[in-house]
């Protein structure tokens, strides 16, 4: 469990590091449309971007699942679609101490662990 911590403290702090100047040179309102351009020009940035999509829709609806669809689970999981690794990581980490490094209570939740 301490390596998994340590990747997911690696991941969060690497992406963060690289989004600060990103964001200042750039600024946050060109994201979607730079996101969604790339996509349309059907080369690898827009291929990536698409792939990379799928996989926020799958962290968004495990998150939404783990936390059983409940409001609170709904609103997590759109945080999870827009806000990537440093949602998912910040997450990981919490429910890695909360279930006590127990994986599947982690990835399960308590309720579907212990059935």
């Amino acid at each position: 469990m301490s390596a998994f911590r340590l990747l997911l403290a690696v991941l969060l702090v690497t992406v963060v590091l690289y989004t600060i100047p990103v964001i200042a040179n750039h600024g946050l309102l060109s994201l979607l449309p730079t996101f969604f351009a790339d996509m349309g020009k059907m080369g690898w940035a827009g291929q990536f971007n698409l792939d990379f999509m799928g996989f926020l829709t799958l962290a968004g609806l495990w998150t939404a699942w783990r936390n059983d669809f409940s409001a609170l689970g709904l609103v997590l999981g759109v945080v999870a679609f827009f806000g990537g690794i440093p949602f998912l990581t910040t997450y990981l980490l919490y429910l890695s101490f909360q279930s006590g490094g127990d994986v599947k209570v982690m990835l399960l939740g308590d309720r579907r662990a212990r059935s």
